[in-house]
């Protein structure tokens, strides 16, 4: 992998993460649930092999594509934390008899 590479990757999974946050806030959880699998793949790239350290003005930009994927993670927990522990309620409480 070689820098121009390694920047397109975190590009591409910035680009995915932004798309997931509107996901989340419209509720569209099966597109959610695809474009977390996107990103995920895309994610591999950097567990497949060696990826070569950035420096100068390279370094700085995968530094704020990793601070906007960062904040965009937030966004999507904001979201999706609350709907979680609503739903997990729900599925405790003990079933009513009919």
């Amino acid at each position: 992998m070689i820098s121009t590479e390694v920047l397109a990757m975190y590009e591409n999974i910035a680009g995915l993460s932004t798309q997931m946050v509107q996901a989340a806030r419209s509720s569209d959880w099966d597109g959610l649930s695809k474009l977390e699998g996107q990103c995920a793949a895309e994610a591999r790239g950097v567990a497949a092999g060696p990826v070569p350290a950035l420096s100068g003005a390279p370094r700085m930009r995968k530094i704020d594509l990793l601070k906007q994927i960062m904040a965009n993670d937030r966004a999507i927990r904001d979201v999706t934390e609350p709907w979680m522990t609503q739903l997990s309620k729900v599925m405790e409480a003990p079933r009513q008899s009919l």
